[in-house]
Order: structure tokens, then sequence, then C-alpha cells
């Protein structure tokens, strides 16, 4: 009898561990969660979390779209820390700061960057040469941020191929001189161009052009196109 009470036992055991073993899994798989952003001023859809260590070593260019829309309103006070200082620091001259302020914020919600140097702060071989924007840290690697806008006047009316082209190419073709350009201390690895758009038309016209661009024209650069709606005339 006491043979059996002992099969008994382990069977019941056996079964239990059984059981078990699926509730195990299917808490791993919910550990798959969205990349979400982080909140800040305005709310930011899109490609967010994008921006991996893979993709920001390799040789090949990419594009990711997104957008941010400020609503009704626009609140300096929500700005991030590093935004502010992008703010205060200032830029070399131009009506651009606010463009440059949001392309930082956005890299700081969507894929966490950190400010290290504004456009004043870095360093150059040749100060009259090619420069970028922001130097920041992206998975620990350092990368350089050159910040433009697809816009142009009047704003009602369609943005053009054209003047997509254009934007695209002169943007593109300082990417290299800039990296060149840059002093070891603040020697980045790789450069994202990031292009504030007037409406997601203007974005799309821009992303449309980029299809048809030659690999060499694109480089290695990452770009981001960010459309930006609501109240965001301060920004053109």
């Amino acid at each position: 009898m006491t043979s059996m009470r002992h099969i008994f036992f382990l069977l019941f055991y056996l079964v239990g561990c059984a059981e078990v073993a699926p509730t195990d899994t299917s808490e791993d798989t919910d550990t798959d969660i969205p990349f979400e952003p982080l909140d800040g001023q305005g709310l930011l859809s899109g490609a967010c979390g994008v921006l991996t260590e893979d993709n920001l070593s390799s040789s090949q260019a990419a594009l990711f779209s997104n957008t941010l829309d400020f609503g009704t309103a626009f609140d300096e006070d929500d700005l991030t820390l590093g935004g502010q200082e992008v703010l205060d620091d200032g830029n070399l001259g131009g009506s651009s700061i606010w463009s440059e302020v949001f392309a930082f914020e956005i890299l700081y919600r969507c894929e966490r960057a950190q400010l290290i140097k504004t456009e004043g702060e870095i360093t150059y071989q040749d100060p009259s040469g090619k420069k970028t924007d922001l130097l920041v840290t992206i998975e620990s690697m350092s990368i350089g941020v050159s910040v433009t806008r697809a816009f142009a006047w009047p704003p009602e009316d369609p943005y053009t191929t054209e003047q997509a082209e254009s934007l695209l190419t002169d943007k593109l073709a300082d990417i290299p001189l800039s990296s060149a350009n840059v002093s070891d201390e603040d020697r980045w690895s790789k450069q994202i161009l990031h292009i504030l758009a007037y409406t997601p038309d203007h974005a799309k016209t821009v992303q449309e052009v980029w299809e048809t661009m030659d690999a060499s024209v694109k480089g290695d650069t990452i770009v981001i196109v960010s459309a930006t709606e609501g109240d965001d005339a301060f920004m053109y």
C-alpha cells in the first residue's frame, strides 16, 4: 500500500508540473512591449525606438518618419532639460533654433538621445568649414545631428518634388563635409539629417523623393522626417 501511495503522489506531482509550464512560457511573451515615446511637448506618433545599434553602425542609409502634434497650445515649460539647453545656448545664426530644439526633443523622447553639445560648443578643425547642429549619444554612440525644415513660401502652396530634391541634395552633400571637419574630440560615428516638415504632405514628398535618390547621394546618413501639426507656426 505504501508503494502505491508513493506512485500516486509522484503522478500527481508530474501532472502539476505539466500544468504550470505553459503559464511560465506565456509570461515570457508578455515582455515584448511596444516602444512608446516619453511624455513631452506635443503628441508624438509614428516611427519611435527605431535607431538601434545595428542601423547606427550600418553603412546603409535609412529614412524614418513620425509626426509631432502640438495641439492648440505650445508651452515652453514642457521642454526637456536638453531641449531647454539647446534653446538657451542658441545657434550660430538664422531662424532655425526651434527646429533644433524639437529635433532634440523628438530624438530624446523616441530614441532616448542624450545631449552632449549644442551647435556653438562642437569644435572643428576648420572653424569656417561645414558644421552640424547637435552632438548627442544614442545607444552609447556619438551621433551628429543636422537639422533643417521642409517649408516654402507661400506656406499654403504644395511642396514640390523639385523643392524636396533641392533640400535633400544640399543637406546630404553637407553631411560628409561636416563629418570630415569635426575635431577628434567631438568626432561622431554617424550623422542624422532631421527634417521638420510643415505638413504631412511635405513629409510625404520628401520621403518619395528620397526613395528615388542614388545611394551615392544618400551615403550612410539616417534621415528622420518629422511632420508637425497643430499650433506649429512658431517653428517656421
